[in-house]
């Protein structure tokens, strides 16, 4: 059972990260920019920060959904709105961040060792700073409890959250080769994959933005 746990934890978990979003495609940038030593930081101090937040999210995922819908308002504003906003702002924030770097030559490996507490700190902050995966796990959370597909008791939570640690770490890796082979392969500069990261993290933007417009239309 805790077998089963623990596969359900880490597919379920890389299933969340394979459509492209901001984590993935940071991913990808510090891999063509910073090299793959430097990305394998990010994925491994991201994936860590990762347990602890779907240990909690599992552990009062029945207590959320049942008392706390992601359609219901604050004052009169949908919760699902607010966690929007906030990614249109990330979204905005970061493809800016990107476009503003996107000549800026990659560094050596000499500042590339320097580097590694910039990376594991981007890892951890964005594993913190990510609240699309909270409707996530509120919603697939109590789905694989209601079912009985896990157990709530704090071993099954624990293994659960340590397979979505590994399951996030594992597709994030992916992106990471996936990056440099498209790099390689194509022979694209950094500043063409950076301009092209920035303009589909705005692209995100501005796809929210449009789905929040057809949301208060109707």
């Amino acid at each position: 059972m805790l077998l089963l746990t623990l596969l359900l934890g880490i597919v379920l978990n890389a299933m969340g990260y394979i459509p492209p979003g901001n984590i993935n495609l940071t991913v990808a940038q510090l891999t063509i920019n910073k090299g793959m030593r430097q990305a394998l930081y990010f994925i491994l101090s991201f994936s860590c920060v990762e347990v602890f937040f779907t240990f909690g999210m599992m552990r009062f995922a029945r207590w959320v959904s049942s008392d706390v819908n992601i359609n219901s308002n604050v004052s009169d504003v949908k919760l699902g709105t607010y966690v929007d906003a906030f990614m249109i702002m990330l979204f905005v924030v970061m493809g800016t961040i990107t476009w503003i770097n996107r000549k800026k030559v990659p560094k050596t490996k000499a500042e590339d060792n320097r580097s590694k507490k910039g990376s594991v700190f981007y890892g951890m902050l964005l594993g913190v700073l990510n609240p699309v995966q909270i409707p996530f796990w509120l919603f697939f959370g109590n789905y694989v409890i209601l079912h009985g597909w896990i157990r709530t008791n704090y071993l099954s939570l624990i293994i659960f959250s340590i397979g979505s640690g590994i399951g996030s770490a594992i597709a994030l890796y992916g992106y990471a080769h996936f990056a440099r082979y498209i790099q390689e392969k194509f022979a694209l500069s950094s500043h063409i994959i950076n301009r092209s990261i920035a303009l589909f993290l705005w692209a995100l933007a501005v796809y929210l933005i449009i789905k929040q417009g057809v949301v208060y239309l109707h």
